[in-house]
């Protein structure tokens, strides 16, 4: 310290002031460049990086979009497959049903009233039958059951005016 003083005295006031002045400056003008330059590379990382995100979310957004679709279509499948299996399994009850004499017996004494030789069958006709068979005709044949239409079909040709 003493040697650095010893040198600034031989100086003028005036020239210490401008040396202090320029390495003062120095300094500042070193320091912000160093500033720029942080600046301007952390910018340049911070673009690059935003790029390399959006190239991947760009590269990855239609994948994503398929693996969403195909998932939800796996389920849709799935959900269709427990559906038939439910659906088959009903079927093979019934078909066993059907094999029965005594259910096929009963189904066609129910829905064809079929008798067995030697009994009588009554049919009761019903008061309000009048206004269900008014109901019944402003039915579409297809909502209706096909035995009715078959009847209906019947009785339509016994009518000479029809």
């Amino acid at each position: 310290m003493a040697g650095n003083r010893d040198r600034f005295a031989t100086f003028s006031t005036a020239t210490r002031l401008k040396q202090l002045g320029e390495r003062t400056a120095a300094h500042v003008y070193r320091s912000q460049s160093r500033r720029q330059v942080r600046r301007s590379r952390l910018t340049g990382r911070a673009a690059l990086l935003v790029l390399v995100l959006c190239t991947l979310v760009v590269a990855l957004a239609y994948p994503m979009r398929q693996y969403v679709s195909q998932r939800s279509e796996i389920a849709k499948q799935q959900k269709a497959a427990a559906s038939a299996r439910d659906r088959l399994e009903r079927l093979r009850d019934e078909k066993a049903r059907w094999q029965d004499d005594a259910y096929a017996e009963q189904q066609a004494r129910k829905h064809l009233h079929f008798v067995r030789p030697g009994e009588i069958s009554y049919i009761m006709s019903d008061p309000g039958a009048e206004a269900a068979e008014h109901r019944r005709k402003g039915q579409a044949a297809t909502d209706r059951p096909w035995y009715s239409n078959v009847w209906d079909g019947v009785d339509k040709a016994d009518r000479p005016g029809d």
